[in-house]
Order: C-alpha cells, then sequence, then structure tokens
C-alpha cells in the first residue's frame, strides 16, 4: 500500500506541477513561462519526485512507464493494475485541486482545454491525428529507453533522476505544439475529466499511444542492452587485466 499511496502522491505532484505551470503560468499577463517553462516544470516534477519516491515505488508516474517496465521484464504483474489505479487517482485529484485554483481567476473558461491534450483542431499547433499518434508513440518510446537504460544496474549510480527529467523536459520541447505532450495516460485523463466534451473523445489516443511507444521502447532496450560475447570477451579481458 506504501508503494500504491507514493505512486498517487508522485503522480498528483507531476499533474499539479505540469498542468498547473501550463494553466496558472504560461501565459501570464506580460511575463508568463510560455513552452520552455512548462517543459522545464513537468521535468522538474519528476527528477524532485524520483529522488523522494524512486526508492519507495520506483517513481513510475505513469501507466504507460509501469506497462513498459513490465514489458521489459522490470516489473511484477500482480503490481501493474494498483499502480495505474492509483496513478490515475493522483492525476484526477491533482486536477480538481488545479481547477479549484484556477476558477478563482476572473474569465477562467476550463472548456478552453485546461492543459488537455487534443489533435487536429484541438492540437496547439493544428497537428493531425497521424502526427500526434507518431510523435507520442515515438517520444513514449524514448522515454522508456531512457528510463531503462538511466537505472541499469550497469549504469552510473544516482544519476538517473537527472537524465529521465531531463529527458520529459527536452520531450515537452519537442511535442508540446503538436499534443499539448501527453506520453503518460493518467496525465491525460485527469485534466481531460474536466474539460469533458472533445477531451473525452480524443482521450482514447493519449492511452493508445504512449502504451504503444512503452511496450516499443522497452523491447528495443532489453535488445540493444543484451550484451555481445564480443563486449563481455572485452571486458572480461579488462577485468584481468
Amino acid at each position: 500500500m506504501k508503494r500504491y499511496a507514493a505512486e498517487l502522491i508522485g503522480t498528483f505532484w507531476l499533474v499539479l506541477g505540469g498542468c498547473g505551470s501550463a494553466v496558472l503560468a504560461a501565459a501570464f499577463p506580460e511575463v508568463g513561462i510560455g513552452l520552455l517553462g512548462v517543459s522545464l516544470a513537468f521535468g522538474l516534477t519528476v527528477l524532485t519526485m524520483a529522488y523522494t519516491i524512486g526508492h519507495i515505488s520506483g517513481c513510475h508516474l505513469n501507466p504507460a512507464v509501469s506497462i513498459g517496465l513490465w514489458a521489459g521484464g522490470r516489473f511484477p504483474t500482480n503490481q501493474l493494475a494498483p499502480y495505474i489505479a492509483a496513478q490515475v487517482l493522483g492525476a484526477v485529484l491533482a486536477a480538481a485541486v488545479l481547477y479549484v485554483i484556477a476558477s478563482g481567476a476572473v474569465g477562467f473558461d476550463v472548456t478552453k482545454g485546461f492543459a488537455s491534450n487534443g489533435y487536429g483542431e484541438h492540437s496547439p499547433g493544428g497537428y493531425s491525428l497521424v502526427s500526434a499518434l507518431v510523435i507520442e508513440v515515438v517520444m513514449t518510446m524514448f522515454f522508456l529507453i531512457i528510463i531503462m537504460g538511466a537505472t541499469d544496474e550497469r549504469a552510473p549510480k544516482g544519476f538517473a533522476p537527472i537524465a529521465i527529467g531531463l529527458a520529459l523536459t527536452l520531450i515537452h520541447l519537442i511535442s508540446i505544439p503538436v499534443t499539448n505532450t501527453s506520453v503518460n495516460p493518467a496525465r491525460s485523463t485527469g485534466v481531460a475529466l474536466f474539460v469533458g466534451n472533445w477531451a473525452i473523445a480524443q482521450l482514447w489516443l493519449f492511452w493508445v499511444a504512449p502504451i504503444v511507444g512503452g511496450i516499443l521502447g522497452a523491447v528495443t532496450y532489453r535488445f540493444i542492452a543484451s550484451e555481445s560475447p564480443a563486449v563481455e570477451n572485452y571486458q572480461t579481458a579488462n577485468d584481468h587485466s
């Protein structure tokens, strides 16, 4: 239960920090943080939580990450559903808190987006469904490759949260104009429930694409991380030299 609680708290922080920066601060009169600030905010939420709860739950904060790690042989099947439930609940609770805060401003209109993900007319840059599908799959795929590589037992110790946080920042810098960046079904679900209408209708893509990308990333990393005999022999020779 402590692991599930940690995932709930961590995902709450991700949605409140990331989506909160987009809703409250991105276009703040005269001095907004813009796309760069929102991208950095999402990365910082993961970086800070990875150091805080990584040793408790692994700090997935994302159903696509949990499913990807499962596909990569890093996560047990019996914990998959509870992790995803905790992540979605944390995202919904964070969206509820953000809604209460944001609705305190004169002229607030949740139907304008509320940091929801979308394609077509609801894409920030007007990108098509195909563009949205491709970028969400590819970005999540590389996110899982980076996560699995940074947390590999052969990787430098203690630096994984930095690599993962910067990776999420980069992902947002690339893909905010296309979909407002999901790569996380829980993050998409939390805010979409408050927007309703089109956000709910398009939510399917932001579950399917990240999960497919997560599985592809995990499988890809398992392939490239398996050492060949030549590499093993070279390392053995170095160990004995």
